[in-house]
């Protein structure tokens, strides 16, 4: 029987620990494998870079949801051949986005539109995401300006409006014939070539006037297209009033048939002047006697071609005139006219329209220095301009005086409102 070594008194703490620490289990060989070792590290690897993707899609996420910084909407101009990284400063320093270039890098390459970014001005909304923002140049809907080309305008004033215009690039390189543009509102964006817009204007009036000349009625005198034109045009520059159109049209129509002289003093003005559009001084007697191709007080139906750009209203008012007999046509006094099949009714019209103006001037008071700066010779009755006197020959397809008391017709570049006819004078 051995003996036991003596039992010292220990602390409980003292026996409570071992004496001696057992060594680690050693590795085995399969965990020293070095495949297994790189198989731990790619594992390790692929671990982080999970996390590291999960922590970027949840940022990038946020980044492209969260509310951009525009208090209001706001059209920003991305310049031509543009790199990411100069629309982002663009961006940037116009407010639409609050994160910095890489973020707006980023996003572009995470929703596959780095081919995709157009120029142009484009119109950002309030608030607009960073997704919406890269979207809306995606997509490449730029802001349309409009330009309004009135009725009644030639070639040369039309090309004139379009080169004073910034919206527009480059030259016309050639003016377009009188009456192959259709005056109406037009959407163009910034950087549209001058040319292109010249194109879209023909391109409308052909389709305009094809539709138009198959609605026709057949018995009007113009035979064709062209000759259409050329008379809508002088319909546009005789009245700016929409009910009266198709009854100016009935008077030259009907005198045509009936072999008379068209007189019609836009066309007078139109063989004086051409595309300047306007005389800015009264009709002599001496330039209504005068011979040329486009004074229809002289030379016999038609005028070789069209005196402005005649308005589709104008188109359809020639082409279905009304069923009238009315060969002659006054001004009334109050923005219109007065339609008469004779001509000693229409001389009756004519007197009561001088008695009327005679009445004005004996009742007029000096004007006031508002009206002493409109220009001599500026219109006051778009639908008057002259009347038959004593100093010019009688009887014309439109016999036409100016009257203070008229109001206004609603702005337009027709006859009376663009060259403001003003009464002729004797030379």
């Amino acid at each position: 029987m051995s003996e036991r070594p003596p039992i010292s008194p220990r602390s409980p703490r003292a026996a409570l620990e071992p004496e001696q620490v057992p060594p680690p289990p050693k590795r085995s060989d399969h965990a020293r494998n070095p495949l297994v070792v790189a198989g731990n590290a790619i594992i390790t690897i692929i671990i982080i870079a999970m996390l590291g993707a999960g922590g970027a899609y949840v940022y990038g996420r946020q980044a492209l949801e969260a509310p951009g910084p525009l208090q209001e909407e706001k059209v920003v101009n991305i310049p031509a051949r543009a790199g990411k990284g100069d629309i982002a400063e663009a961006l940037l320093r116009e407010g639409v986005i609050s994160a910095n270039r890489w973020v707006f890098i980023g996003a572009v390459f995470a929703l596959k539109a780095s081919s995709e970014l157009k120029p142009g001005e484009y119109l950002f909304q309030k608030n607009a995401n960073l997704r919406d923002v890269i979207g809306t140049i995606v997509e490449g809907k730029v802001v349309q300006h409009s330009i309004t080309i009135p009725e009644g305008l030639t070639s040369e004033q039309i090309v004139a409006r379009l080169t004073d215009n910034d919206i527009f690039t480059g030259s016309i390189r050639e003016m377009p014939r009188e009456g192959t543009l259709l005056p109406e509102t037009y959407k163009f964006p910034r950087g549209t070539p001058r040319d292109q817009v010249i194109q879209r204007m023909q391109q409308l009036q052909k389709r305009v006037l094809a539709e138009v000349w198959e609605r026709r009625n057949v018995d009007i005198p113009a035979k064709t297209p062209e000759q259409l034109v050329t008379l809508a045009s002088i319909v546009e520059k005789e009245t700016g009033r929409a009910d009266e159109r198709s009854r100016v049209a009935a008077v030259f129509a009907n005198r045509l048939r009936q072999k008379m002289k068209l007189q019609s003093d836009p066309t007078i003005i139109y063989g004086i002047v051409g595309g300047k559009g306007t005389l800015g001084r009264p009709i002599k007697r001496s330039e209504i006697q005068q011979p040329s191709p486009y004074n229809t007080y002289v030379v016999e139906g038609l005028p070789p071609g069209p005196i402005a750009n005649p308005g589709r209203a104008s188109l359809e008012a020639t082409a279905n005139p009304a069923r009238t007999r009315d060969l002659f046509f006054v001004a009334d006094g109050t923005g219109g006219h007065t339609f008469t099949e004779t001509y000693d009714a229409h001389q009756k019209n004519v007197s009561k329209l001088r008695a009327m103006e005679k009445a004005v001037q004996n009742d007029a008071v000096e004007p006031p220095e508002e009206a002493a700066a409109v220009p001599a010779g500026a219109p006051t009755d778009p639908a008057a301009a002259t009347a038959t006197s004593p100093a010019r020959p009688a009887a014309p397809a439109k016999q036409r005086a100016r009257t203070a008391p008229a109001p206004a017709a609603p702005a337009r570049q027709g006859a009376a409102q663009s060259t403001g006819t003003p009464p002729v004078v004797q030379q």
